[in-house]
């Protein structure tokens, strides 16, 4: 765990600066600037917009006498992909947006529910603090 994490906090900002380089040459560094702040101000819009809707239909469902818990992994890759769309650059903007596809979040949440499935029948015991198994 500690090597993705060191990978994560490494090599993404590098990337992250990379893009922001090229893109800054190419456009303009006001351009670009314009760019990420665009980006992370309808990010976050989205993420909430599409985070209450969440909330509504987790309500809903509770109200019902229903379990909502496909709409909870929603909620949390919705909130995932709104603090990725508040980071600055393209990569996590790309994969920030993504997440707030139904499409695509759908994708992100079948592989989320594989690997907590994998976790359950291999015995593992899941700690929450930093979602790694044991």
């Amino acid at each position: 765990m500690l090597i993705y994490l060191i990978l994560l906090f490494t090599i993404v900002p590098v990337i992250e600066l990379a893009l922001l380089l090229k893109v800054g040459q190419f456009m303009g560094v006001v351009n670009t600037i314009a760019i990420v702040i665009i980006t992370g101000i309808t990010g976050a819009l989205l993420a909430k917009l599409q985070g209450l809707r969440i909330l509504h239909r987790v309500e809903a469902d509770i109200n019902q006498g229903k379990m909502p818990a496909d709409k909870l992994f929603d909620g949390v890759l919705i909130l995932c992909s709104g603090l990725l769309l508040l980071t600055p650059g393209f990569l996590t903007d790309l994969i920030g947006f993504a997440g707030l596809i139904p499409f695509t979040r759908g994708l992100f949440k079948t592989l989320l529910k594989r690997k907590i499935k994998n976790i359950i029948a291999e015995g593992k015991i899941i700690t929450l603090a930093s979602f790694r198994s044991r």
